[in-house]
Formats: structure tokens, sequence, C-alpha cells
């Protein structure tokens, strides 16, 4: 058991040692010799730490649905606007419809730096939204995978007002991204230079969620996706020819009046 308990910590200690450089003894730079000891960690070992990741991501990350993502996304009633906003990361992932069947590197990656955030007390709040179950969710915020929502939840104000809330939309690469990479995204605060998510589709300041239809808009395009292609090609072929039997029929109204087409009389013989 100790033993197993090593092996699974041996990975998350070596992802760490990355962003540090050993001093080692007499100023001697150990960090090539944690590289070996990456080289030599047996490939067998990768099933028993991805599932520990798992299941530290599985207590500490939040799945939000169409139903809770509202209550959750609250600052607690401790905070104060002298903390400052509250932190979450926010995960958009997908399944083989969604997400092309291309996110399961994103997930392990994501799972990886759960548990490295486990251990962090200044790590951000934890959410994941799956677009494959939570379609009318992803179509209300618009959103997709594979991205990171980096959310600074304000704190109402002594008169309950409450300021903007600011979402970063850091954009993931489905084949290159690492646990190293999304824990520097809170760490490093890269999210930074991601561009800010504005808009009519805003979750929390867009126009539709001050007007609160914003869930019925998101149904509505839910609705539309259901429809397959060929369907918008029938409609816009029965729209274009109403019109043109329209016209039609008005041009034929007017020559049996004996009008020419430009609506003149006819000049009398």
């Amino acid at each position: 058991m100790r033993f197993t308990t090593t092996l699974l910590l041996l990975p998350a200690a070596l992802t760490l040692a990355q962003d540090q450089k050993p001093l080692g003894f007499f100023g001697m730079d150990f960090e090539p010799y944690f590289e070996k000891a990456k080289a030599y960690l047996p490939a067998a070992l990768s099933s028993p730490v991805t599932t520990g990741a798992s299941a530290i991501a599985a207590k500490n990350v939040v799945p939000l649905t169409n139903d809770n993502w509202k209550s959750i996304l609250t600052p607690s009633p401790s905070a104060t606007t002298a903390s400052g906003p509250e932190k979450w990361m926010i995960l958009i992932s997908g399944g083989n419809k969604t997400c092309f069947g291309k996110c399961g590197d994103v997930e392990r990656a994501w799972n990886e730096s759960a548990a490295i955030f486990a251990a962090d007390p200044t790590a951000p709040h934890l959410g994941s939204i799956d677009c494959e179950s939570q379609t009318i969710l992803c179509s209300t915020w618009l959103t997709g995978p594979a991205a990171i929502y980096y959310v600074l939840l304000p704190v109402p104000a002594a008169d309950q007002s409450k300021p903007a809330t600011t979402i970063y939309t850091v954009t993931l690469n489905t084949t290159t991204v690492t646990a190293k990479e999304i824990v520097e995204i809170h760490t490093k605060k890269t999210y930074e230079q991601a561009p800010t998510y504005e808009g009519l589709f805003h979750p929390f300041d867009g126009t539709f969620a001050k007007l609160g239809v914003n869930v019925a808009v998101g149904y509505v395009l839910w609705a539309f996706g259901l429809l397959p292609s060929w369907t918008f090609m029938i409609l816009i072929s029965f729209v274009s020819r109403s019109i043109m039997n329209r016209r039609i029929g008005r041009q034929d109204a007017t020559m049996a009046q004996g009008r020419p087409l430009g609506g003149a009389p006819a000049a009398n013989q």
C-alpha cells in the first residue's frame, strides 16, 4: 500500500519539479535527474495515476448543469469586497459529437491539474461543463469545447449593487495541452492574455441574461441544432418560391389591367 502511494505521488512531484530548478548539493543542478526519472517511470503506472487524478477531480470539480449553474456560480456568504472577486476555473469539454472525440487528452490534463490544485490553498474553485450532456447550457452560454473559462465573480457591494463579472476565455489545444499549462492559467495568470467574454450571450451581464431570457434563447438554439441541415435548405427554397410567386402574381395582375410593368397607364390608341 505504501509503495503504491509513493508511485501515485511520484508523477505529481515530477510535474511540480518542472516549475522550479532544484538546488541540490553544492549548487548542483538536479533537474536532468528528474527528467531521467520521468523517462524511467513505467508506462504501466499511467493507468493508476490517471485513476487517482480522476478521483481527486471528481471530488474537487463541481459539474455545472442547466439546473444548478446559477446557484453555484455565486459568491460565498463569507466573501467580502476586501478579498476581491471569487475565482473560478471552468472546463468546457465534450464527447464524440461536440468535441469530435478529441477531448480525451484535455480531460486527462484537467484531472491532473485538479490534483495539483488540491494541494494549493490559493487555488480557484473548479467547475466543468460537459457539452455532450449539457447541450442546452452550452447553447445558453454560446460556448463549446475545448476551453477554460476563468471567471471573476464580484462580491456585491454594501448597497447590494453588483459589479460586472469578468470571464476570460482560454482556448485549449486538444493535442498539446498539459496539466502544467492549465495550472499556470492561475499561478502565472496567463488567463490575462486571453480575450474576455462580451456580447449578448454573456452568462451574467449579457443582454439576454439581464432580460432573463438567456435560458429560453438557449432552448431555441438547442432546438435549431436538432434540425438536420437539409431542413434549412427546404425552408429557404419555400420562402424564395413564395416571394417569386407573389411577384409573378402582381405582374400578371398588372398586365391584365392593360398597364405596362412600370405602372404607367397604357397609351390610348
